[in-house]
């Protein structure tokens, strides 16, 4: 099954195509001449795969070039059963755009029209009633913006129902009879002037055009979706996102929550523990160990100290401000042009553009971005999206504890670990891009206009989010604290810490300690990074330590979120692929940082392991594309 695009040239077919195939197209020589057409295919509604063909544009069916000349022999030769055309529509030149209009109607063919560039149309005070539009022509019209995305999942609908009917050989003409695509078919083909009287009976009926100021509003909605203005405003959005998470969080911490902590829990845990006599099994579980003879809230260990301390006071201020700022983008329409802007990046690493929403819900939570990943229709980039988020995006819990810990020694320091897992990331979607067969689908989606997001709807969303960070941060918390006072308690910590010392002190140059925040790890990366700052480490290992801990592992409730979403094979190599690329990491860092190895070295490894790799995969699939071939 084939669809052809054709329309006159500059109508923006090139783009409708790129929205409905994505990357993986081929360019291709007509036979015997010059004159180039992309191909490419794309996922009905139906769930079958269809070609997609972008033909050379043309002003009529009676060529006047080459390249009009091979337009007409692609749709006369290639547009058997089954098989429909998409004629693309400049909106902002409708009457010119028509008269190839009429010609396709004219042959008794399959077509959808895509009323393209709709939002410049709408811009410049050109308004076209459609659904007269459709009347008249007596075929589906959609509006279109493919620069945007407006419109081509409505299209895709089109383009799956009129290509049902066209293989069931039950495409019917609509029996309006003063549609155009009835009465031409009733009689022969009109002659250029017939055509254009009826072109303007149409433009007056259905167009109408009045004189309109670009709004500021209008304006900032193109920019967000230019290359070079888009990126600028998605850099500021971002920095004034997390400027304002932190302001929020630190003030949550400084003027609410350390308040609540000091002047109503700490007397409570005080008159408790002298109670418990200060120590014994049961203090130490339920209130921890005493630093310099007082609990220390953040590092005594305590169910009821820590145990609460950690998920309400050092996380949940920061965690309910990024939720705020997160779902202000969501409602103002800021997202779905935020993943318009990066779909060209997300494709070279293996998704489509709308895998940036699990990302940046990641730096939230890791587990609704998990569940977000559903969003992508295809197994394979679930997986890449998932091992991605895994390894290089760090919770709002686990970057307050970060901060909180690295930030002191200063903001380099932060720059290397931050900067470690941008690169992770980034590899690591080039390199799954280029080692797991198959292509990544077009982007399909709806861009909303901007608008101001309404104080109650926020609210819900909000505390909705909050509520289920809560149901699972506690308890993990909880859970982790009481786990790792046992290992203690019954001397695990120093067996296991014996049987990794190879891997600790030898590849990431950690003390034996470490091993406690490494299985933590498992339950709650914030919580494991916290501990690291009762064993004394130097601000080598704490980086290390962070590195690691940041990209070798999801947390529980993740993991389990994960399993659920890949299944098990799938999670397993996840995992396997993480733990190599966290202890490999972890490693390099650490030579790095003991200048054993300088970092220019390590930067041209990578750069060279990363080439290979890609020449690798293209090998891989030029063999493939060939076994396929001699297959067909």
């Amino acid at each position: 099954m084939r669809i052809l695009l054709i329309g006159n040239p500059n109508v923006g077919k090139s783009a409708v195509f790129s929205r409905l195939t994505g990357t993986q197209v081929i360019i291709s020589n007509y036979t015997g001449t010059t004159v180039e057409f992309t191909k490419g295919s794309t996922v009905l509604r139906t769930g079958e795969i269809a070609d997609v063909i972008d033909v050379p544009g043309t002003y009529s069916l009676e060529p006047t070039s080459k390249a009009e000349d091979v337009a007409v022999n692609m749709l006369e030769g290639m547009l058997d059963k089954g098989d429909i055309v998409v004629n693309v529509v400049d909106s902002t030149h409708l009457e010119r755009n028509l008269y190839l209009t009429l010609q396709l109607l004219e042959r008794n063919i399959p077509v959808v029209v895509a009323l393209n560039l709709w939002d410049e149309a709408r811009h410049n005070g050109i308004s076209i009633d459609v659904a007269r539009l459709e009347q008249a022509l007596g075929v589906s019209v959609v509006p279109t913006s493919a620069l945007t995305g407006e419109g081509i999942s409505v299209l895709m609908n089109e383009i799956s129902e009129t290509m049902k009917n066209a293989c069931a050989n039950s495409y019917k003409l609509m029996d309006d009879p003063g549609s155009i695509r009835t009465s031409q078919h009733r009689a022969s083909h009109p002659s250029a002037d017939e055509r254009w009287i009826e072109i303007g009976k149409i433009t007056r009926q259905v167009q109408s055009i009045f004189h309109k100021h670009h709004t500021f509003v209008d304006m900032l909605e193109d920019a967000s979706i230019q290359p070079v203005s888009g990126l600028i405003i998605a850099v500021l959005v971002m920095y004034l996102s997390f400027r304002i998470v932190g302001v929020i969080g630190e003030g949550l911490i400084n003027f609410v929550f350390d308040p609540i902590f000091e002047g109503f829990v700490r007397p409570i845990v005080t008159k408790l523990a002298m109670a418990l006599g200060s120590h014994g099994f049961i203090h130490d579980m339920l209130i921890g160990h005493l630093v310099n003879g007082e609990i220390d809230f953040e590092a005594s260990m305590g169910l009821l100290t820590t145990g609460f301390y950690v998920p309400i006071a050092m996380v949940l201020p920061y965690v309910f401000a990024f939720y705020v700022a997160l779902s202000i983008l969501e409602d103002v329409g800021y997202l779905p042009r935020l993943a318009v802007l990066l779909d060209n990046l997300m494709h070279v690493l293996g998704m489509h553009g709308y895998a940036v929403v699990p990302m940046v819900l990641g730096f939230g939570c890791n587990v609704p971005a998990a569940l977000a990943t559903r969003i992508l229709e295809s197994r394979r980039e679930k997986f890449i999206c998932a091992t991605m988020l895994s390894i290089g995006i760090p919770c709002m819990a686990q970057t307050a504890m970060v901060v909180g810990l690295v930030g002191r020694y200063g903001w380099q320091y932060l720059a290397i670990i931050y900067g470690t897992l941008a690169i992770l990331w980034l590899v690591m979607g080039l390199v799954l891009n280029a080692m797991l067969p198959g292509s990544s689908p077009p982007l399909l989606m709806e861009i909303p206009p901007y608008r101001l997001p309404h104080p109650k709807i926020l609210a819900k969303k909000v505390w909705m989010r909050i509520r289920i960070f809560l149901a699972d941060a506690i308890p993990y918390v909880l859970l982790g604290v009481l786990f790792v006072n046992l290992l203690y308690v019954f001397g695990i910590i120093d067996v296991l810490g014996r049987a990794f010392a190879p891997i600790l002190s030898g590849l990431l140059g950690l003390p034996a300690e470490a091993i406690v925040a490494l299985l933590m790890g498992f339950l709650r990366k914030d919580v494991a990074v916290g501990m690291l700052g009762p064993l004394g480490l130097s601000v080598r290992e704490l980086v290390v330590a962070t590195i690691v801990l940041s990209a070798y592992f999801p947390c529980a409730a993740t993991f389990v979120v994960l399993l659920r979403e890949l299944g098990p094979w799938d999670m397993l190599k996840s995992a396997l692929i993480m733990l190599v690329v966290a202890f490999g990491a972890g490693g390099l860092i650490n030579l790095v940082m003991t200048r054993v190895v300088p970092a220019s070295y390590v930067i041209i490894g990578l750069i060279v392991l990363v080439v290979i790799i890609l020449l690798v995969a293209r090998v891989i699939r030029t063999v493939r594309s060939e076994h396929s071939k001699g297959r067909t």
